[in-house]
């Protein structure tokens, strides 16, 4: 149950590589994050260009308007599951769709069972739905 908040420069990507950019991102949950089967929540979205400001922290890092950063909410990864995440989404990232690992921020932050309400305003996790 990772949501995944994406967020990218307008205009510098089609529908369909927004979607295979999200496609690629749960293929990463499911393989990494131990994310259950059809366990998707993943929001896009898109920002005018000078709306997303990303500075190298000291890096050297080079970064391009077609930067992509990716906010996962979660709960309960291990420090080893979040480096592999982080990895092979660049890895695949790269691979798939030709973004520069350069271009690819990801933040993960930590949650508890009590912090999510799936619908009709019920504690799923806490009523032993999930």
């Amino acid at each position: 149950m990772p949501l995944v908040h994406i967020h990218v420069i307008e205009d510098r990507r089609t529908p369909q590589q927004l979607r295979r950019v999200a496609d690629v991102i749960q293929d990463v949950m499911l393989d990494h994050f131990a994310a259950p089967p059809r366990d998707r929540y993943q929001l896009i979205s898109e920002h005018k260009a000078g709306q997303i400001i990303a500075e190298d922290t000291g890096l050297g890092f080079d970064r391009t308007d077609d930067i992509i950063v990716v906010q996962i909410a979660q709960q309960g990864r291990t420090s080893e599951q979040k480096q592999r995440a982080y990895k092979e989404l660049a890895d695949r990232l790269h691979t798939e769709t030709g973004l520069a690992s350069t271009d690819l921020i990801v933040s993960v932050v930590e949650n508890t069972r009590e912090d999510w309400s799936f619908g009709n305003g019920v504690a799923q996790f806490l009523e032993g739905r999930l």
